[in-house]
């Protein structure tokens, strides 16, 4: 297939991007390094089966060549991006969504949106399942990106009510690997990042917060097995093993060998008390389910940070 990804020189859309290279497919990366980076996809530029085209997919973007399936993975994910470029955040998920789904209309292609476990906000119920509504603070800090991801779903699902064109939704739970960037705020490069410089890992309220977190390499088979599907989602993605984040840094500093302490803060607002995804939906429709364990991932993450 002509495949083009959004958001494809990002952490997790520059490893799909290798993912459907291997599988044989044709790549177009479509991004405007707001907060993607091209050394994510540099290995790939001498690949003839792989075109990138560095354009803010908010302004009118005209594509000429064929188009199979569009994966809308552009938006900053991640609490430092999003804060820092709120207009952008809030942008990508409207104007430029609704861009992707008029091209992929236009095409007569497949649309797939990454969405986010964000939409469940703070949830009131754990493990989050697809038909939970949510609990999201509108107009909080972290709004720009729960709200616009809440609507880029909106606007899918009109476009595929619709019949204008044949939809799939993933929501996407913590995912972490290489390729992550170490200033990004999320937890599990903070806590590398801090365990291997010595200096104190820094934790939110008790710690007794929890995070599942599924590695790069299994969330990108989901999203494969999502594509020929004959589901179109919502459908969770992540790793439903929980973790209080006090044990998680536990395991960091473990695992590095670091010589650190952890320090207790404040918690942010609106920070999730809870995050596990039911993944009955993956298991049964797509016959999916996480392969590597944490430890594993974890180590392969630690030594890519080493080389950063």
């Amino acid at each position: 297939m002509k495949i083009l990804v959004t958001g494809g020189a990002g952490f997790i859309g520059s490893h799909l991007c290798d993912f459907l290279l291997g599988k044989g497919h044709f790549v177009t990366c479509v991004d405007n390094l707001l907060t993607g980076n091209i050394k994510n996809i540099k290995h790939n530029l001498k690949d003839k089966r792989f075109d990138f085209i560095k354009q803010d997919i908010v302004k009118p973007f005209k594509y000429a060549g064929k188009v199979d399936f569009i994966l809308h993975f552009a938006s900053p994910a991640s609490p430092v991006d999003y804060m820092n470029y709120p207009f952008e955040t809030l942008d990508v998920g409207s104007t430029g969504t609704k861009n992707m789904l008029e091209l992929a209309k236009k095409k007569k292609a497949k649309f797939m949106l990454a969405s986010t476990s964000e939409v469940y906000g703070d949830p009131s119920i754990s493990p989050q399942r697809e038909d939970y509504f949510g609990n999201v603070n509108s107009i909080g800090p972290r709004s720009v990106y729960d709200e616009a991801k809440r609507f880029s779903e909106a606007l899918t699902s009109a476009y595929s009510r619709e019949k204008l064109v044949d939809t799939k939704i993933v929501r996407i739970f913590n995912t972490y690997g290489p390729r992550m960037g170490l200033d990004d705020g999320r937890v599990v490069p903070n806590f590398i990042k801090q365990a291997l410089t010595g200096q104190s890992l820094t934790v939110y309220g008790v710690g007794d917060q929890t995070r599942s977190f599924c590695y790069v390499s299994d969330l990108v088979e989901g999203v494969y097995k999502l594509m020929y599907s004959k589901i179109s989602g919502p459908v969770n993605l992540g790793n439903p093993k929980e973790l209080k984040i006090i044990e998680f840094a536990k395991v960091i500093i473990d695992l590095t060998g670091s010589k650190s302490k952890i320090v207790f803060k404040s918690l942010p607002a609106d920070d999730p008390k809870q995050r596990c995804p039911n993944i009955f939906l993956a298991k049964k429709e797509l016959d999916w389910q996480p392969k590597v364990d944490l430890e594993e991932g974890l180590k392969r993450t630690i030594e890519y940070f080493k080389g950063v």
